[in-house]
C-alpha cells in the first residue's frame, strides 16, 4: 500500500503539470483513502487529509457536474465505512454513489460498488427487520451481476461473489453453507492475490463464528486477518481490529526478550516458552517485539501457511514441513492425545534430506507401538510437560539404554509440549543426526510460537471435519431414509444412527430410482387394466350392435303379435300391463344405446391411460403434445369438479400451431401431470385460505418460439409463490406441503426430464396473490437428431 501511495502522489505531480485536474481529483481521492487505511483518524469516513479535503471540493464537483469525481468520492467513502464498521454511513454513501454510477461505466469500480454495497446491507440486515425483504432483493440483484463477472474474469470476482454468499449464508442461517462459502473466497482471494479482500474474508469468517460461539475457531481467523492488514500496508485497520477484539489478538505483540545471549544452547530448566505479552505498538521495528530475536517474516508465513489449511491431513503435511524448515531438523514428529486420558498417537513424521524435498507420513499409530522415535523421552515430556533439549554429550542417564536413541545415534534432540489451554495437546519431536546444538533459543522460541498457532489451526481442522463428517452423516440419513420409507420404516426407526452418509453424491440417484419405480407401477397398473378391463370391454363393446340388433327384431315380432288381435288374449294382455310393455318397446334400445356409450368410454379411458404412460415407447419419438395434455386432463378430469371446499376448477386451452415434436412422451406427460396436480392443489389451498376469487382457472397455453423451440405454459390464478420459496422449488425433496402430503420430488424429477434429457428450460414465474405459471421450453433441433 506505501509503494501505491508515493506511486499515486508522483502521478498527482505530473497530472497538475499537465493541468488534467479531473483525472488528478481522482487520484487525489485514492491517495487520501490509502493515507485513511495506513493512519488512524478519528472519523475514517472523511476524505480530508494531506492528499485531498472533500470539504472544500464536493460543492465544486457539483457546479461542474462531475459525475466521475462524485462517483469516485462516494464510493471510497463507502468502502471506508464499511472497513471500519461503519454501516448506517456506508449505507446513505452507497446511495449517493448509485446516484453517479454513469460515471463509473466501464471502469472496475462498477463491480466494486455492488461488491461493497451488498456487504453493508447483510451488515445490516440484523438490524433492519422491517427492511430484510428488500435487502435480500437488493442483494440477489447484485449477486447475479456478480456471478456473471465472475464467470467470465473469475480471478477479479468469483471471491468477491462467494464472499457476499458466505454474508447471505450468515443472516440467513444456513452455517454449514456459509462456512463452505468463506474458505472458497479465502481461498480465491489468495490465489489471485486480493490481500486486502483476503484479509477482509478472515475477518467476516472470525465475526460469523463468534456470533456462533466458536471462539478458538474465530481467533485463528482474526490472526490471519490481521497479518493479512500489516501484509497490505492497512495499519490503521490493523489497529481497529486489535483495539475491537484485544482478548484474541493480545498475543501477537511481546515483551523484549532478556536473554541477552540468544544462542546458547538451553538446558532442560531454561528452555520455556515465551508468554509475555506487550503492549508495543510496532510489530516490525520497535526493539520490544518478537522481531529483537525471531525471523518475524518466517512467523508470519508459518501462521499464514497453517491457518490456510482447514483440512486435518493438508495442516499436518504443512505444519511438518513448515516445523522441520524452521527447525533445522531431519526428522521431525508429532504426538497427538487422542482422549481425554492423554493416550498419545504418533499422527506425523517427516524426514528431510540434501538430496530429496520433506518427505511426511501420516502413520496414526499407537505411540507404544512405533519404533521410529524414542517411546521413552517422549513418555517423559508427556509426565513433566517440560521442554527438553538434548545434544549427544549431555544424554540423560535414563535414556542411555534406550534402544531408539541407541541405534539411530542422533547429534541433537529436542522434545516439546504443545499445551492449549493448560492441557497437553500433543508433543513435538525433532532431531538432527549431522550437528550437535541445532536447536538453539531462538529456534525454540520460534518453534513455540509455531506449536501455539499449531494447537489452535489443529483443533479447528479437527473441528471442521468432525463437522464435515456430521454434516455428511445427517445428509445421508436423510437420503436413504427418503428412499427406504416405503418398504423399512421400521428397520430405519431402530437403526436411523448407522444410515448417514453422502447427500450430495446421491441425490440425483435417487430421484432416477424413484422417477423409474413411479414409472414401474404405473405401467404395472396399465398392463393389469388392459389385461382385466380391455378385453371384456372389447367384447361387451362389440356384441353390442348385435344385441340391439335382435332386441329389435324380438320388439318387431311382438309388435306383429299385438295386430293380431284373435291372438292376443286376455292372458297376453294381462301380462304386457303388469311388466308396461310399451314402456319397455321405448326403453331397452335407450338401454342398449347407453350401454354402448359406457363402453366406448371405458374403451376411451383406457386408451388414455396407455397413451399417458407410453409405456411401449421407451425411446424418443415424434408425438403431438397436444394428445399427451388431453390424455393428462382426462386423467386428472375427477380433480376438476366442484366439492364442498372449493368450486369447479375451469380448464382454458389456447392450443397454437404446433408440429409433432420427437420427446421421449412418458416422461413429458409426467411433467405435465407434476405441474397441473400442483396446480390443482394451490388453488385448493389458496380457496381454503380465502386468498383467491370464486372463479379458479388453469390456462394452457401452447405456441412455437422463433420456429426453433416450442412452449408450454400452465399457469393458475392462485396464491402464488414466495421468493424464498421459489429458490428452492426445484431442489430434491423440498417441498410446502405437509407430512405424507408430498415427497418434494415432483418438481426436482421434471426439471431434470425438461434440463437433462430433453436438453430445455423449466422455468417457474410466480408473484405472491396473483398466481403461479410455469413455462416449459423444447427445443425443436432436437427432433432432427
Amino acid at each position: 500500500m506505501a509503494v501505491i501511495e508515493q506511486q499515486t502522489k508522483n502521478y498527482i505531480d505530473i497530472l497538475e503539470i499537465f493541468k488534467q485536474s479531473t483525472t488528478s481529483n481522482c487520484c487525489k481521492i485514492l491517495r487520501q483513502s490509502i493515507l485513511n487505511f495506513q493512519f488512524q483518524n478519528e472519523n475514517p469516513g472523511i476524505l480530508s487529509g494531506e492528499a485531498y479535503d472533500e470539504n472544500q471540493s464536493i460543492a465544486s464537483m457539483i457546479e461542474a457536474k462531475d459525475i466521475l469525481g462524485l462517483h469516485y468520492l462516494y464510493l471510497h467513502k463507502l468502502i471506508l465505512c464499511y472497513w471500519f464498521e461503519e454501516y448506517e454511513q456506508a449505507q446513505e454513501n452507497a446511495k449517493q454513489t448509485k446516484i453517479y454510477l454513469a460515471g463509473g461505466a466501464g471502469f472496475i469500480s462498477i463491480p466494486n460498488f455492488h461488491f461493497y454495497e451488498s456487504l453493508t446491507a447483510l451488515a445490516l440486515y440484523s438490524e433492519r427487520e422491517s427492511q430484510q425483504e428488500n435487502l435480500l432483493a437488493l442483494v440477489e440483484t447484485n449477486q447475479i451481476k456478480l456471478k456473471k463477472w465472475a464467470y467470465y474474469a473469475p480471478m477479479n470476482y468469483l471471491h468477491k461473489f462467494y464472499l457476499v454468499e458466505a454474508e447471505l449464508y450468515r443472516v440467513t442461517g444456513q452455517y454449514l453453507e456459509a462456512i463452505d462459502s468463506y474458505e472458497l473466497a479465502i481461498t480465491q482471494a489468495k490465489e489471485n492475490e486480493y490481500i486486502h479482500e483476503e484479509a477482509l474474508a478472515n475477518e467476516l469468517a472470525a465475526k460469523f463464528y463468534l456470533k456462533w460461539g466458536k471462539q478458538k475457531i474465530a481467533k485463528a481467523y482474526l490472526d490471519d486477518a490481521y497479518y493479512g492488514y500489516i501484509r497490505w500496508g492497512a495499519k490503521a485497520k490493523a489497529k481497529d481490529l486489535q483495539k475491537r477484539y484485544p482478548q484474541f489478538l493480545s498475543h501477537i505483540l511481546l515483551h523484549k526478550e532478556t536473554d541477552s545471549h540468544p544462542d546458547r544452547k538451553s538446558s532442560l530448566s531454561e528452555i520455556t516458552p515465551l508468554t509475555e505479552i506487550s503492549n508495543s505498538k510496532n510489530i516490525s521495528g520497535s526493539k520490544t517485539t518478537i522481531s529483537a530475536y525471531l525471523d518475524l517474516e518466517s512467523v508470519i508465513k508459518a501462521s499464514q501457511a497453517l491457518s490456510e489449511q482447514i483440512k486435518l491431513e493438508d495442516l499436518l503435511s504443512t505444519l511438518m514441513e513448515v516445523i522441520t524448515q524452521n527447525a533445522g531438523a531431519s526428522k521431525s514428529a508429532l504426538i497427538l492425545s487422542k482422549n481425554t486420558k492423554l493416550d498419545l498417537e504418533l499422527t506425523a513424521i517427516s524426514c528431510n534430506s540434501h538430496t530429496s524435498s520433506i518427505s511426511t507420513e501420516l502413520p496414526c499409530i499407537p505411540l507404544e507401538s512405533s519404533t521410529n522415535v524414542p517411546v521413552g523421552l517422549i513418555n517423559y515430556v508427556k509426565r513433566t510437560k517440560e521442554t527438553i533439549g538434548i545434544d549427544d554429550t549431555t544424554i540423560p542417564n535414563f535414556l542411555l539404554a534406550d534402544s531408539y536413541i541407541l541405534s539411530e545415534k542422533p547429534k541433537s534432540i529436542l522434545c516439546i509440549p504443545i499445551i492449549n489451554q493448560g492441557k497437553l495437546f500433543g508433543i513435538l519431536y525433532l532431531e538432527n543426526k549431522l550437528t550437535a546444538g541445532v536447536f538453539t533459543s531462538n529456534r525454540i522460541k520460534l518453534l513455540n510460537l509455531i506449536t501455539n498457532q499449531a494447537a489452535i489451526s489443529l483443533k479447528n481442522a479437527i473441528l471442521y471435519n468432525n463437522l464435515v463428517e456430521a454434516k455428511e452423516d445427517l445428509e445421508n440419513y436423510n437420503q436413504t431414509l427418503e428412499e427406504k420409507v416405503a418398504q423399512r420404516t421400521q428397520e430405519i426407526s431402530d437403526k436411523n444412527q448407522t444410515l448417514k452418509k453422502a447427500l450430495e453424491d446421491l441425490q440425483s440417484t435417487q430421484s432416477h430410482l424413484i422417477q423409474a419405480e413411479k414409472m414401474s407401477s404405473l405401467g404395472q397398473m396399465i398392463a393389469g387394466i388392459a389385461h382385466e378391463i380391455n378385453n371384456p370391454v372389447n367384447f361387451i363393446y362389440g356384441n353390442i350392435t348385435y344385441a340391439n340388433q335382435y332386441v329389435q327384431d324380438l320388439l318387431d315380432l311382438i309388435a306383429i303379435y299385438q295386430q293380431q288381435d284373435i291372438n292376443y288374449n286376455s292372458i297376453v294382455a294381462q301380462k304386457s300391463s303388469e311388466i308396461d310393455l310399451d314402456f319397455i318397446v321405448k326403453d331397452l334400445p335407450k338401454l342398449l344405446s347407453s350401454i354402448a356409450i359406457g363402453t366406448s368410454r371405458i374403451r376411451t379411458i383406457v386408451l388414455g391411460l396407455r397413451n399417458f404412460s407410453r409405456l411401449d415407447e421407451a425411446e424418443m419419438k415424434t408425438v403431438d403434445i397436444h394428445e399427451g395434455i388431453e390424455n393428462t386432463l382426462m386423467i386428472l378430469q375427477h380433480r376438476f369438479k366442484a366439492k364442498d371446499s372449493r368450486p369447479e376448477i375451469q380448464i382454458i386451452k389456447e392450443y397454437g400451431q404446433l408440429s409433432q415434436i420427437t420427446c421421449y412422451p412418458g416422461q413429458l406427460n409426467q411433467v405435465f401431470m407434476n405441474i397441473l396436480s400442483n396446480a390443482i392443489d394451490a388453488l385448493a389451498d389458496s380457496q381454503t385460505k380465502h386468498q383467491t376469487s370464486e372463479n379458479l382457472i388453469i390456462r394452457i397455453v401452447t405456441e412455437m418460439l422463433n420456429s426453433n423451440t416450442a412452449r408450454i405454459r400452465i399457469s393458475d390464478n392462485g396464491s402464488g409463490i414466495e421468493q424464498k420459496v421459489k429458490r428452492k422449488i426445484f431442489d430434491p425433496f423440498f417441498t410446502t406441503k405437509s407430512v405424507g402430503s408430498g415427497t418434494g420430488l415432483g418438481l426436482s424429477i421434471s426439471y431434470q426430464i425438461i434440463v437433462d434429457k430433453h436438453k430445455g428450460q423449466l422455468i417457474c414465474n410466480s408473484t405472491v396473490g396473483e398466481g403461479t405459471e410455469f413455462i416449459i421450453e423444447i427445443p425443436m433441433p432436437l427432433c432432427h437428431q
